[in-house]
Formats: structure tokens, C-alpha cells, sequence
């Protein structure tokens, strides 16, 4: 084998690789978007588990990358280990369909009509067809069908390039004993194990071996020891994501390396026992691309559906094997929602986005609440209650807006945008809300600090205006978290009444200081609560404004309001009046 040829096999194995990371992620954003919150959520025995973590491996193309979701899934706290073990035996078995779909190279040309399947033909239409959707489409999803086209028209000629790169091999006696030696169980399991860790892909590891079978010098002793070790070796991307992970997302990769581990240990004590006793036939059967397909695929479903039963062993093995930190530091929910895994996956972390959004939400609107009952009665502990809860309250923006912005980078779909768009500009809101919650309640503690009281009109105004606003934010919490477009109509009617009554509230409150009901200090506390309600209705206005416009694709809020207000409907009027009728002072 002269340089030329390791050049050549190089180059194959580079354009294997090339096409196999091409096709995966082409099939990843066309069927990706959905797939990874089906996994999520339709996981609740284990077989339901076992099926869709193969499924979803099948069509994604990667056990890893199912697996790195599912150590994210537990790292989150969004799924137990014992739930996650079913998958990513499920994703074991999944991952054998590369294999099948390497096959197709061994098409090859019979001369006649035949030639239009072979394995060059095949190649030629599909890349053709690939790049035409790569470079002529306008919609997304076509893009990606040309990548998973091209992607695989790279991988089918990376595998030609390689298999005519071996064919040499078959005659040079140091190849043919290094590749014998691998017959003896322990290095061929060893050899496929280091091989997979280099390459970081099982299936990358099986379709070099698919290749080297065009030789025709593999027979089944040697690819058996070498296809187990490629089964522990695929453990390595798994466990090096959970790197920085939770102990229970430690332990979830664990599952793939104790899975393979067993499974392997079981499967190969059976057979080479069998193997002593009756001496199968098959042992000395030249592999082709097909039949190391086969044996892959057979040998990973009888160590999965073997070690089903056994998820409880198996969650105890890894315990066992990660133990729980002592003392280890609580960590906040809102940061473990927000899995930096999941980045790579924007469905996912956009539905954890809208999670950790409407736990900011309900944050928001319970800081509200208890600095409005200071006003009522007032003490340190409870001020000290919504100083603290003003801090998480930042928190949360503060790390919602910065995975929001590393989502943005990432492909998404129109509908995805828009969803994103929406949580951008409504976590600034309820955040305001907050810190108006929190001038509020400075306001009650300098009222309690100089011994000041409201006078009845003036406390029986603040009550009034309180419960407008108690429903105004409720209205828009509830409308924001359940996505309802006609509750979110009824925001703008009320947040016009509440502005309306800010300004009637404040020609009383003169009247009152001019008939000397009331004094300059309570005036000026009486005045920044007002000024300070105004502002929370006005961003529950923002919330419910983004809501409906998000359906507009249109982000113009000046310009909607003064449409709306300009143009009043039936129903704006309807819904004015209602509140009007509750909300009199």
C-alpha cells in the first residue's frame, strides 16, 4: 500500500465524515425541531422510553447527541435517571440504522438498465438534486432536505474513495496478520474501543469497517470483537458532556458506558462460551458491507432488549459509581432550566425559556402583591421578602436575556423567531414590574419610618386603585403564560381606565391638600405610589401588546396603541366599561 493510497484512504475517511456530520444535522433541523420535546415529554414508561430513544436516534443519525440531550433532560431536573435509561438503551439500538443506509454502496454496476442503481448513478442524481435544492430553494426546510442530499452523496463517495483506497490490503501479509490478531476477542474489543474514542462516533467507526470489509479478508471473528469494542467506545462524546454536569447528570451518562460495559461483558461470555462448546459455523463467514450491518444491528438489539428489565440495577450501578457531593450547593431552579445543552437543540430550549419566563412572571407579580400589603402593615421582614425577591427577579433577566441571545444564534424557524422575539421583549417588562414593586415598598416603609397615614378618602382611592391593578397584572400573567390572545384584549381597556383614575386620584389629592385633609409628606408618597402604578400598568400594556402583535409579526407598540385607542372597538369599549363599572372611586 503506497502513499497514494493512504492519502486516498484519508481523504475518504475526511469525506465519511464530512457527509456523515452534513446528512446528520440536515436531518436534525428538518425533523429535529419537534422531535427533542416529543422525547421530553412522551417518555413516561420504559418501554415508550426504549421506542422513541431509538426512533429518534434513527432519524437524527447519533446515539451521542440523543444521549447528550437526555444528560441535559436530567441535568435540568426535567427528567429522572431511571426515566433516562430506557432512552439511551433505546438510543443504542438507534444508532445501528447508519450502518443499513452505508449499505446502499455496495450497489454496484451489472451493466444494462442496471447501472441507473448503482452506487455512482445513485451518488451523481442525488447530488445533483441536493445541491439544486441548496442553491435554488427559498425555503428552509428544502435547504436542509439539499444538505441531507449532499451530505449523503459526500458520505457514499468518502466510502467508495476508502474502499478503493483498502483494496490493496487484501494481498499484503502485515495488514491481513495485524487484522487477524484482532480475531482474539480482548484486542479486537480493544482495538474497536480506542478506534470509536478517536473518531467519536460509533457510526463512523462501523462504516470504516464496512469498508475495510471490501477486502474480503474480515471474516466474522475478527468484525465481532471489533463491533463490541466500537459499542464501548461510543461511550466517550456521552461522558465527556456530562463534564461540568450535575450528579445526576454524571450518572445519566454513566447509563451509556454501565449499558455497553454489561451488555458487551454478557453478550461476549455467552457467545465465546457457545462458541467453545458447539464451534458455530458462521465463525469463518467473509463480511461484506450488508452482513456487518446485520451483525451490528442483531448484536445491539439482543444486549438492549436484554438489559431492559434491568433499569433499576442499572440506576444503582451508577449511584454506586457517582456518588452524591457532600454539602454540594444548591443550585437555583431558574439556572438549572436553562441548560447550556440545549442550545444546540432551540425547540428545547425555547419551551425551557418559556418555563423559566413564567416562573419570572409569577415572581414578578408576587412581588408586587407583598409590597402593596406593606402599605397595610408594614414590617422588616416582609420588606426584606421583596428586596429579596426583586434580586431573583434580575436574575432571571439577567439570564434569560443572555440564553435567549445565544438561541438567537442558532437556525431556528419563523414560528421559533417569533417566539424568541416575544421573550426578549417582555422579560425587560416584568422585570420593571418588579422594581416598581420594590419603590413601593420603600414607599411603606418611609411611611411607617415617619409615622404618616393616609386619610380615609385617600387610603379607600389606593384600595380601589390596587385591586384595578392586581387584575391588570393577573389578566396579563395569565394571558402571556397560556398564549390567550382574548385576554390579552382585555389589558389595554383597563390599563386606559387605571391612567384615567391615576389622574382623578391626583386632582383629589390637591383638592385634599388645599382643605387641609392631607399633608405635604403624605403628598409626595401618595404622588410616587401613583406614578409607580401608572408604570405597572403600563408594562402589563407592553406584555399583552407584544402577545397580540406577535400574530401581526410586528413589533411596532407606539403604533398599535394609537391605532387602538384611535379606532375603539365594540368590544374595547365593552370591556372599558365593565371595569369602569367595578373600579369607581
Amino acid at each position: 500500500m503506497g502513499i497514494s493510497n493512504v492519502i486516498s484512504l484519508l481523504s475518504g475517511i475526511a469525506l465519511f465524515l464530512f457527509g456523515m456530520a452534513l446528512m446528520g444535522d440536515g436531518l436534525k433541523r428538518v425533523a429535529g425541531n419537534k422531535l427533542e420535546l416529543i422525547l421530553y415529554r412522551l417518555t413516561g414508561s420504559p418501554i415508550k422510553g426504549f421506542l422513541l430513544g431509538a426512533g429518534v436516534t434513527a432519524v437524527i443519525q447519533s446515539s451521542s447527541a440523543t444521549s447528550v440531550m437526555i444528560v441535559g433532560f436530567v441535568n435540568s431536573g426535567m427528567m429522572k435517571v431511571r426515566q433516562a435509561i430506557s432512552i439511551v438503551l433505546g438510543a443504542i439500538l438507534g444508532t445501528s440504522i447508519t450502518g443499513w443506509i452505508i449499505c446502499l454502496s455496495d450497489i454496484g454496476s451489472t451493466g444494462g438498465w442496471l447501472d441507473l442503481f448503482s452506487t455512482a448513478t445513485l451518488t451523481g442524481v442525488i447530488s445533483v438534486i441536493g445541491i439544486v435544492l441548496r442553491m435554488a430553494a427559498k425555503d428552509p426546510a428544502k435547504k436542509h432536505i439539499g444538505d441531507i442530499l449532499m451530505g449523503f452523496a459526500v458520505l457514499m463517495f468518502g466510502m467508495s474513495t476508502m474502499s478503493a483506497a483498502v483494496s490493496p490490503l487484501r494481498d499484503d501479509p502485515t495488514f491481513i496478520r495485524i487484522l487477524t490478531s484482532f480475531s482474539n476477542p480482548f484486542l479486537g474489543i480493544l482495538f474497536g474501543t480506542l478506534f470509536t474514542c478517536v473518531l467519536q462516533s460509533a457510526s463512523a467507526a462501523v462504516g470504516i469497517l464496512q469498508a475495510l470489509a471490501s477486502t474480503g479478508i474480515i471474516d466474522f471473528s475478527i468484525a465481532l470483537p471489533i463491533i463490541m469494542g466500537i459499542a464501548i467506545g461510543a461511550a466517550m462524546p456521552v461522558l465527556l458532556s456530562a463534564i461540568g454536569a450535575s450528579v445526576d447528570g454524571k450518572r445519566t451518562a454513566m447509563v451509556y458506558l454501565v449499558a455497553e460495559v454489561t451488555g458487551v461483558i454478557l453478550f461476549a461470555a455467552i457467545y465465546y462460551t457457545l462458541d467453545a462448546l458447539i464451534c458455530f459455523p458462521f465463525a469463518d463467514r467473509i463480511m461484506t458491507s450488508v452482513s456487518i450491518a446485520f451483525v451490528n444491528t442483531v448484536f445491539r438489539f439482543i444486549k438492549v432488549v436484554a438489559l431492559l428489565p434491568f433499569t433499576q440495577q442499572i440506576e444503582k450501578a451508577v449511584n454506586l459509581l457517582v456518588r452524591d457531593k457532600p454539602q454540594q450547593k444548591t443550585v437555583e431552579p431558574e439556572a438549572m432550566r436553562l441548560e447550556e445543552r440545549f442550545i444546540q437543540h432551540p425547540a428545547l430550549a425555547i419551551e425551557q425559556s418559556r418555563l423559566t419566563i413564567n416562573a419570572m412572571a409569577e415572581e414578578a407579580k408576587r412581588n408586587f402583591v407583598e409590597a402593596v400589603a406593606l402599605l397595610h402593615g408594614y414590617s422588616d421582614e416582609r420588606f426584606k421578602l421583596v428586596e429579596d425577591l426583586e434580586t431573583s427577579v434580575d436574575r432571571y433577566e439577567d439570564k434569560l436575556g443572555t440564553y435567549l441571545v445565544k438561541v438567537t444564534e442558532r437556525e431556528m424557524t419563523a414560528k421559533q423567531n417569533a417566539e424568541v422575539s416575544k421573550f426578549l421583549h417582555t422579560i425587560s417588562d416584568f422585570e420593571r414590574i418588579s422594581d416598581h414593586a420594590l419603590n413601593i415598598a420603600e414607599g411603606a416603609k418611609e411611611l411607617h419610618e415617619k409615622n404618616l397615614s393616609f386619610s380615609e378618602a385617600a387610603a379607600h382611592e389606593l384600595e380601589v386603585m390596587e385591586a384595578a391593578l392586581t387584575e391588570i397584572l393577573s389578566t396579563a400573567i395569565r394571558s402571556f403564560v397560556n398564549n390567550d390572545l382574548q385576554l390579552a384584549a382585555r389589558v389595554e381597556p383597563l390599563e386606559e381606565l387605571i391612567d384615567n383614575l391615576c389622574d382623578e386620584m391626583k386632582l383629589h389629592h390637591v383638592d385634599r391638600l388645599q382643605k387641609g385633609l392631607c399633608t405635604l409628606g403624605q403628598g409626595f408618597v401618595f404622588n410616587d405610589l401613583l406614578t409607580n402604578y401608572e408604570r405597572v400598568a403600563d408594562h402589563c400594556s407592553n406584555i399583552a401588546v407584544a402577545l397580540i402583535e406577535l400574530e401581526s409579526d410586528s413589533f411596532d407598540t407606539h403604533e398599535y396603541l394609537n391605532s387602538l385607542k384611535e379606532l375603539k372597538s365594540d368590544m374595547y369599549e365593552r370591556y372599558y366599561e365593565e371595569y369602569r363599572r367595578v373600579y369607581q372611586l
